[in-house]
């Protein structure tokens, strides 16, 4: 029995496979490998393979640390959501409430994204909203050949109220200019959006706002595309169609050297387009009511293809200043049609017996005589019917 119990105890213990690539592969303490990469590097077939040795002394570490979290892929530059990847725009707005008018001056822009077909010919075009597209639309001239473009140009728009600065936003684009102008324009480079309700009357403010991408809006059904009518903003049916048709600034002053009320047709703002090319061939035409004869109608020539137009003429209806205090002037805007009936755009009626500013305009202008006025009148839609 003691042989036996000897013969046994020479005998060699078994070591498990786990234990054994424990002790002989890994003798210390296991490291996590922070780099998969520098076992199974990827090879390009453009790029020699950079193989990174391991060290073969690393240092031992007196426990056992986890691996770092895993950092998210950067997405590549292309598709990148950061605002300041199309540029940044800067600009200055200034809302001149003595002269109903808004100047907008664009500085320069940096660090614009090159478009695709590696043009880097910009300008940039505003746009009122809500509103139409073609009526409030201004442009710079093209900045030619460079990435960051210096226009030092202002745009203006005339007749620009303070309800309008409390209901509008100024829209403005960075748009490539193709040099071939067969070639259809692309979408812009980026855009920027500006609540007009911030501006102080009066006081000149300074922006340097990051473009963004291009805003997919809807356009309401009730318009008539045929026209031109269309909106950049997203607005209910409702408000579409009670959308202004533009506005006309009139000049009143009785003359008592001539003996009359001199009418002065200055120029209009924001007509409504009624040409298919989204324009119109906008004329003014005068009627004093009631009135007989040739004298108490007067129009203004034709200006073409434009919705802001200037004509700056003036027009006499004598009278004394009580008798004209009775009468009801009728100004109405056409868009002439060659061959076809003239459209209607709108029309302001300015008496005794209107209401609002169209009343005051008339009451003060007739009330003393040499002292003009000018005031900004909105265009009604619906056809004047004077009343005797």
């Amino acid at each position: 029995m003691a042989g036996t119990a000897a013969v046994s105890g020479r005998r060699p213990q078994r070591v498990s496979m786990q234990e054994h690539m424990a002790i002989d592969v890994n003798p210390g303490p296991i490291r996590p490998i922070r780099l998969i990469s520098d076992y199974f590097p990827h090879f390009y077939p453009f790029a020699e393979p950079a193989l990174r040795t391991p060290d073969p002394h690393p240092a031992v570490a007196p426990a056992v640390r986890s691996a770092p979290p895993l950092q998210p892929n950067p997405e590549p530059e292309g598709d990148s959501d950061d605002s300041t990847a199309l540029g940044t725009l800067e600009f200055t707005l200034l809302f001149d409430a003595d002269n109903s008018a808004l100047h907008c001056t664009a500085h320069r822009a940096k660090g614009l994204r090159p478009p695709a077909s590696g043009s880097v010919d910009t300008y940039v075009k505003a746009n009122l909203l809500p509103g139409a597209s073609k009526a409030s639309q201004l442009r710079t001239r093209t900045a030619r050949g460079t990435r960051g473009p210096v226009w030092e140009e202002t745009l203006t728009y005339h007749g620009f109220t303070r309800q309008d600065a409390e209901r509008k936003t100024l829209r403005l684009c960075v748009c490539e200019d193709p040099r071939l102008r067969r070639r259809r324009r692309g979408p812009p480079l980026g855009e920027l959006r500006v609540p007009l309700r911030r501006l102080v009357p009066n006081r000149a403010r300074s922006f340097n706002v990051c473009l963004e991408k291009r805003r997919l809006t809807k356009r309401p059904k009730s318009l008539d595309t045929s026209r031109g009518m269309s909106l950049y903003e997203e607005v209910a049916e409702a408000a579409a169609a009670g959308e202004e048709r533009g506005r006309i600034l009139l000049s009143l002053c009785y003359s008592s050297q001539r003996g009359g009320l001199l009418v002065g047709v200055l120029r209009c703002a924001h007509l409504a387009p009624m040409d298919a090319n989204g324009y119109s061939d906008p004329f003014v035409r005068l009627f004093l009511h009631p009135n007989s004869g040739k004298k108490s109608k007067y129009k203004t020539c034709v200006r073409k293809k434009t919705l802001n137009p200037e004509f700056n003429e003036e027009f006499l209806y004598e009278g004394p200043r009580q008798e004209l205090a009775q009468k009801t002037l009728l100004v109405s805007v056409w868009d002439y049609d060659l061959g076809t009936a003239d459209d209607f755009i709108g029309g302001v009626q300015l008496s005794g017996q209107a209401s609002g500013e169209c009343q005051r305009h008339w009451r003060e202008c007739l009330g003393r005589s040499d002292r003009r006025l000018e005031l900004w009148h909105p265009l009604d839609g619906a056809p004047l019917q004077p009343s005797d």
